[in-house]
């Protein structure tokens, strides 16, 4: 470059006469840093980086734009450094800014680190340089060698506290022995390495060098980001083993037995009742569904601000024991005064099936129609009885309206049953519900159970408590009505698709599902029960990419995203089930019609509506479940 320069120059003065023009050849700036090592410690640095010409100095000012970036899949080695700039005035060779450093002093033992120092400059080639991000860490006792991994059966049932007693879920003892925290850590690495679906993006870390097992498994999981920003890996959970028995099996939880929906998070707040469950505080207190949440133990819910008000209000709101006693004030919908409720939390049994009964259409056709909130083990029985209400009914009914709008997920087995149930036996013989894509390790075997990977059927038949194999009664309907929105989500949505992927017309009334194709099957390990994302799932036609979910499309073809329906607001001035309500409503519009009401709209999500209490009575929120309840999880 600067050949170059001095070839215009003289150009311009009309006089080139025997100079040599290397234009081709690009004027190089090299970059050095001084310390050129910084050893890993919280206490910031002074680094100097300099720019040079090589062989010269700049003809004019000269403006190099720096950046650092980590070379390790670690991203967390060093404090960011915003770019800045090394400006080399002319007639100089180089120049030099300095800035802070701070080396994160982590408590792994690992390979020093290279932090890539590089710049850009107009017309410029700028060499990188490199500083060193040195290790202050001794090696562990645990043996751990980076990148690689012995089967999580050796360290299996090998527990820092190792239970007594009888397992409720063999009846035998507990498989537990005296072992120490690092085993259950191994157990946790080795596991998550074979089993995780992007197990090749979790960043290896000494298992020695974490106290907790919950924290070490909260670093198993991918760090990647989706192109929205949001975590890729949002579902990463764990239960108490007993804690998750007891939820899984019966449904059980603290409460009040009223499902909240969460319109406005943030002043103005707005909170309403989604729904209730039958014989629990909620409804011997009188409260509906709609009814919004005023005041909570003397904060105003609306506008109160601070982090104090804020856990307060959540700790009214989300009981974690039986017993607890909290006073409320709602607005019930329609009305300008506030009532004042004192609810004492229970253990409350979920009723996940409810409102089951029929409806008639405008135009005269009967038509079933059912709540399910809820894939967990009590569903089970009640959808048989469901699907038995209705074809006892006289001329059964011709068309089926299932409400998920606040399923957020659970069991496969019972999604799959729920699909044979409404399209019957000669629509599911022989075809697939869903095919589950485990990581590369595992192309035809799954990981968890050790058998050859073969589709999920349309389960037609279970098993009962007293051992027996009974037949599930079915419907064998060619289309089936759905009423969503983003709490509809995970097996829920698996109905959905595999529904669709063998040729049943699906049709959506409501709001966008809310995207989750993926599952997992719960790992017990010391009392603790792990949850980590091991498979997407595909339907009969190899489909399976919903991760922004289902949308209610009117006129849709094809068999992707978007599905036959309607865009309509959860109607939160009625209940569910009232053939007024207005999705219901829509429903029942629709399938005699083909065509979305007038009045139909999608609700806002999360904005706020106008000052209460002259606001509109209907929007969809989210409805806070607990973990295992807002994915798919497999155990069949």
């Amino acid at each position: 470059m600067i050949a170059t320069a001095l070839a215009v120059l003289l150009s311009a003065c009309g006089d080139n006469t025997g100079v040599v023009d290397d234009s081709d050849t690009p004027g190089v700036v090299i970059l050095s840093v001084e310390p050129s090592s910084v050893t890993e410690s919280e206490t910031p640095v002074t680094v100097t980086v300099t720019a040079a010409i090589e062989d010269g100095t700049a003809p004019t000012e000269t403006a190099v734009t720096v950046s650092l970036a980590g070379d390790s899949a670690d991203t967390n080695d060093f404090e960011e450094v915003e770019s800045f700039q090394i400006t080399i005035a002319a007639g100089s060779r180089s120049s030099s800014e300095s800035i802070l450093v701070v080396a994160t002093d982590d408590d792994e033992d690992e390979d020093d680190e290279t932090v890539r120092i590089t710049g850009t400059a107009p017309g410029l080639t700028v060499n990188p340089a490199t500083l060193t991000i040195v290790d202050n860490d001794e090696p562990s006792e645990s043996g751990w060698v980076a990148g690689q991994f012995l089967p999580a059966s050796t360290f299996a049932g090998q527990c820092r506290s190792p239970r007594t007693g009888v397992n409720p879920r063999t009846g035998g003892p507990y498989p537990d022995a005296r072992g120490r925290t690092v085993d259950e850590n191994n157990w946790l690495r080795s596991w998550s390495n074979n089993t995780y679906l992007w197990y090749d993006e979790i960043v290896d870390r000494d298992p020695g060098r974490y106290d907790d097992p919950l924290d070490y498994f909260d670093l198993m999981r991918t760090n990647a980001r989706t192109a929205t920003g949001a975590r890729k890996d949002r579902f990463h959970f764990t239960y108490d083993t007993e804690v998750w028995i007891a939820l899984s099996e019966s449904g059980e939880s603290p409460g009040y037995g009223a499902t909240w929906t969460v319109i406005s998070r943030s002043p103005p707040r707005e909170t309403a009742i989604a729904y209730t469950d039958p014989d629990t505080p909620a409804t011997e207190a009188g409260l509906l569904r709609g009814a919004r949440i005023v005041s909570v133990d003397g904060i105003d819910f609306v506008n109160a601000d601070g982090q104090a008000n804020v856990d307060a209000i959540n700790a009214a709101l989300y009981p974690e024991t039986a017993g607890e006693t909290h006073t409320f004030e709602f607005r019930d919908v329609g009305e300008q005064t506030t009532r004042t409720v004192a609810l004492t939390s229970q253990i409350i049994t979920s009723t996940p099936v409810q409102q089951v009964g029929t409806h008639t259409s405008p135009a005269g056709v009967t038509v079933g129609y059912l709540l399910f909130n809820d894939h967990i083990r009590t569903a089970e029985a009640a959808l048989i009885d469901a699907v038995r209400t209705f074809n006892s009914v006289d001329g059964g009914i011709q068309d089926l309206i299932v409400d998920m709008r606040y399923n957020r997920g659970g069991f496969l087995y019972i999604a799959s049953e729920l699909g044979f149930m409404i399209a019957g036996q000669a629509a599911t013989a022989g075809q697939t519900f869903e095919r589950l894509e485990f990581n590369d390790k595992h192309p035809e075997t799954n990981p968890v159970t050790g058998r050859p990977l073969s589709p999920i059927p349309f389960y037609n038949a279970r098993e009962t408590s007293s051992g027996n194999v009974e037949r599930l009664p079915e419907l064998a309907l060619r289309r089936v009505l759905m009423l969503t929105g983003p709490n509809t989500c995970s097996a829920s949505e698996t109905v959905i698709n595999s529904l669709r992927g063998i040729d049943i017309e699906v049709i959506l009334i409501g709001d966008p599902t809310c995207g989750k194709p993926y599952g997992f099957y719960a790992a017990d390990n010391c009392g603790t029960s792990y949850f980590t994302i091991q498979f997407r799932g595909v339907n009969a036609k190899g489909y399976g990419d919903y991760g922004d979910g289902f949308v209610p499309t009117p006129g849709a073809t094809g068999d992707e995203a978007q599905v036959p329906g309607c865009r309509v607001a959860d109607d939160l001035t009625r209940a569910l089930g009232d053939p007024a309500e207005g999705r219901l409503a829509a429903a029942l519009s629709y399938r005699d019609t083909g065509t979305c009401p007038e009045s139909a709209a999608t609700s806002r999500g999360f904005g706020p509506e106008a000052d209460a209490p002259d606001n509109p009575e209907s929007g969809d929120g989210i409805v806070h479940k607990p973990p295992w309840l807002t994915n798919r999880i497999v155990e069949r």
